[in-house]
């Protein structure tokens, strides 16, 4: 069924015609964006004044949607490193942020100075890049990897449960879930890139709603399955459920965890395989070649997981599946935040002693944090009372 997946995704991104990388159609030029970029932020940091800081907080959001989206270069630093485009995106809202707030000048001009280094800096070292068949195939092979990856540890976690519960035989919902995914993927991708005006702040804003939603159902998810990891309580609620419909009340949830994570993913990596196609004429087979390695190796590690998820004792089985999918719940939710931050839906309040850990989904606003506290305190009361309840019996 995986394969089914891989295949359909293939056929999707070949598809979908090939969208530009920059605005005129050609090829992005990174050091030519990063110092439109450089000067004029310096010139809205040299107007900055305290007093009318919400001017210049619309500067640079007009500047990050205009020029670094606008130009292409956004997503040609996706298409490298995800990473690095959060990064990035923090550090715009970071300064946003300052700016509405009326920080002092010194303080957002020395945020500005480290946001402009930083794109310098990425611009060099992709502009360094040498590109070929090998590259290409690198890029492509990554490309699937990496945006597949959270998509298949949601699937395995919940087809392991359902086998884990004697449910084998519904472990379709979670791949008619998936599938659907990926069929909204490409209506997505087909939308945003040929039928909708969309602005970039209302993608901005649609990405981040789909994080949240995705958040929400991984966390109600997760704290389902952490309710039931004594053997005894997941034994009697088997039966039960066996008794009536196997579990069909529950089935919605699994089959939306499902359809949310490959969501997420799938129009992102539509969208870069396109870039790709485009920056890379005439290296088809290596582009090719590196989806078909990409695909294997997420096959694999499936296999890998679910074998394993099969072998392990049941309570540590579902501890491990619900600490999985809470903390891709709470790393989505910080996500979505910094989208609807980017779309200017949400204010943001900088959090300047905190980290920036871009994996957790950890961006150091006060929102974000908020989002990600909303989940993470009811499941350590939940875990704590369950550990007081299990010390109330054994005395």
């Amino acid at each position: 069924m995986i394969a089914r997946l891989f295949l359909a995704l293939a056929l999707i991104v070949a598809a979908l015609p090939t969208p530009a990388l920059a605005a005129d159609g050609a090829p992005v030029d990174m050091p030519a964006v990063a110092r439109e970029l450089a000067g004029k932020g310096d010139a809205l940091i040299g107007a900055y004044d305290p007093a009318d800081g919400a001017a210049v907080a619309d500067g640079f959001s007009d500047l990050y949607f205009d020029v670094f989206e606008g130009s292409g270069m956004e997503q040609a630093v996706g298409l490298a490193s995800p990473a690095t485009k959060s990064e990035l995106e923090a550090m715009f809202g970071d300064i946003i942020g300052k700016a509405t707030q009326r920080r002092p000048k010194a303080e957002v001009a020395a945020a500005w100075t480290t946001l402009r280094d930083r794109l310098q800096a990425v611009a060099a070292a992709q502009t360094q890049a040498r590109s070929g068949p090998v590259a290409t195939f690198v890029q492509s092979f990554l490309i699937l990897l990496r945006e597949g990856f959270e998509a298949m540890l949601v699937i395995t976690a919940l087809v392991a449960y359902l086998r884990r519960s004697d449910q084998g035989d519904k472990v379709k919902v979670v791949w008619h879930g998936a599938g659907w995914a990926l069929a909204a993927s490409l209506g997505a991708a087909w939308l945003l890139t040929r039928v909708l005006d969309i602005s970039g702040k209302e993608q901005e804003v649609l990405e981040g709603a789909v994080m949240l939603v995705a958040a929400l159902v991984l966390f109600y998810v997760s704290f389902w399955l952490l309710s039931k990891r004594e053997t005894a309580s997941w034994q009697a609620y088997v039966k039960a459920q066996v008794d009536a419909a196997a579990s069909s009340g529950r089935l919605w949830a699994l089959g939306l965890a499902a359809f949310l994570a490959v969501f997420r993913e799938g129009a992102e990596t539509v969208l870069f395989y396109q870039a790709l196609m485009l920056s890379a004429p005439g290296e088809m087979p290596a582009l090719a070649g590196g989806f078909v390695a990409a695909a294997v190796a997420l096959g694999a590690l499936y296999w890998a997981m679910r074998t394993l998820s099969l072998r392990l004792p049941l309570r540590l089985f579902f501890t491990a599946t619900a600490g999985l999918l809470f903390v891709l719940a709470v790393s989505f939710a910080g996500k979505g935040v910094l989208e609807l931050q980017e779309g200017r839906l949400l204010p943001i309040t900088p959090l300047d002693f905190l980290p920036r850990i871009e994996w957790l989904g950890l961006f150091p606003t006060a929102e974000g944090i908020a989002a990600q506290l909303l989940l993470v305190l009811p499941m350590l009361a939940a875990m704590a009372w369950h550990v007081a309840r299990r010390k109330g019996r054994a005395a």
